[in-house]
């Protein structure tokens, strides 16, 4: 078996293809809402990932098949003055489960946040979601609290028109 991780080159339409298959297969997952991507962003979003320097993504790919992808966006850490990255999707095709690939996707994340100075690698995950919790925790990712005291940290949203 052939695993091998690229960064996806947006104006490469296989990639960008490969993408929004991976990224709708998740959204129609439980853990991703169980909603195929609106036709606005099937339409739109590989433009609009083009616009923006800030954010990358990863396709792997197992014997040339599309298998496990991650899109990562650049934030930036105040208190410490650094960059970070973010984690905003990540999933394995269901049919690839198993192989460890998100073990390799997080280690190519983390290679690169690296190389651009990073002070740490975040993301938001399910309270439910067993198995990506775990994946997660195998590779050193911890739940984020400043003092326990305070409590962990939570992910809130306001959704707007």
């Amino acid at each position: 078996m052939e695993i091998k991780i690229i960064r996806v080159d947006y104006s490469n339409t296989k990639q960008a293809s490969d993408l929004l298959m991976l990224l709708n297969e998740y959204a129609e997952d439980p853990m991703g809402g169980d909603a195929p991507l609106s036709a606005f962003s099937k339409e739109n979003l590989i433009e609009q990932l083009k616009k923006r320097p800030f954010v990358f993504s990863l396709i792997c790919y197992v014997d040339g098949e599309p298998a496990a992808f991650t899109n990562c966006v650049e934030g930036f850490s105040t208190f410490k003055c650094k960059p970070l990255i973010n984690i905003h999707d990540f999933a394995v095709s269901r049919r690839y489960r198993g192989y460890q690939l998100s073990q390799k996707l997080l280690a190519e994340i983390e290679t690169i946040a690296l190389e651009m100075g990073c002070c740490k690698v975040t993301l938001e995950v399910l309270e439910g979601n067993e198995v990506a919790k775990q994946a997660y925790i195998k590779f050193g990712f911890i739940a984020y609290e400043l003092d326990p005291q305070a409590g962990k940290a939570m992910f809130w949203e306001k959704p707007l028109p």
